[in-house]
């Protein structure tokens, strides 16, 4: 039996090494970018309807983790007319190649002691805390970013149905990797629908969570998405020993065949506000 992290623990075995980004998902990697652009195509208009629900729009400045390309970004200062967003990513040449008026980029690790780039209206962050350890120590520190009366808001995957749905090409190869990811990078969503009480724990209030699926259907960005992510996960899914080359390929082939019939991994979305100040 192999060892196993307690929940916001890194799991045995991982140097600080073993990241997104170093050990999967090279940024340097060609077709990095499009990759994320795709998950951007199935997923942002769902944030920019939560972010826009909850009132983000002008005079606010907003904190954007884990920016990627910069495409929630980029909207909020296009079509929500907040007055700025600072980008941070571990990496940001994706976030340096498409400038735009009132986007800050910062180079920065959010995990590192002493990361705090200032104060702001909206902290945001999607699928990101699912691939870092430490994660309620990560949410209290994101927290205390926010102004009195801000709010903090975390998107990140759930898986729904791997476990119990009947077994297709589809399902084995989504389940070897989870498994690869989290043996290798130290990805794990099991702890994702816990994200309301750990914002609580923070102390921030009027807490709601919300989950929202694309649709799985051939040629769609969310598709095209997982097609090209079990490709640069290729090694991790194969060295859990569950599928084999033949059987990614047979599940990429599925993905694009009209006898597909799945369900994508979910996004849960959660969000709390930092109360406002006691007046002196």
């Amino acid at each position: 039996m192999c060892a196993r992290a307690r929940p916001g623990e890194q799991p045995p075995g991982l140097s600080a090494a073993d990241r997104y980004g170093e050990a999967v998902f090279r940024p340097d990697q060609a077709g990095e970018d499009d990759r994320i652009d795709l998950g951007a195509l199935a997923y942002d208009d769902m944030t920019m309807a939560r972010l826009r629900n909850l009132g983000v729009g002008p005079g606010w400045n907003c904190l954007d983790v884990g920016a990627g390309t910069g495409t929630i970004a980029r909207r909020l200062l296009r079509e929500a007319g907040v007055a700025t967003v600072l980008a941070v990513d571990r990496d940001v040449r994706f976030l340096t190649a498409r400038p735009f008026p009132g986007l800050g980029v910062l180079e920065a690790d959010i995990s590192a002691p002493g990361f705090g780039p200032g104060r702001f209206q909206l902290v945001h962050a999607r699928f990101v805390l699912m691939h870092l350890p430490s994660r309620q120590r990560l949410i209290a520190d994101l927290g205390e970013l926010l102004v009195p009366g801000g709010v903090l808001v975390l998107s990140d995957a759930v898986d729904l149905t791997t476990a119990t749905a009947p077994t297709t090409p589809y399902t084995r190869v989504m389940q070897a990797m989870w498994q690869g990811l989290r043996d290798t990078i130290g990805t794990d969503v099991a702890w994702v629908p816990d994200y309301p009480n750990l914002l609580r724990a923070t102390g921030l209030v009027s807490v709601a969570a919300e989950i929202q699926v694309p649709p799985l259907v051939p040629g769609s960005p969310i598709s095209r998405f997982w097609a090209g992510t079990w490709d640069r996960a290729r090694e991790a899914i194969l060295a859990t020993g569950l599928v084999d080359d033949a059987a990614v390929d047979a599940a990429v082939r599925y993905l694009d065949s009209p006898e597909c019939a799945a369900l994508s991994p979910g996004m849960i979305t959660a969000w709390g506000w930092r109360p406002e100040e006691a007046p002196p």
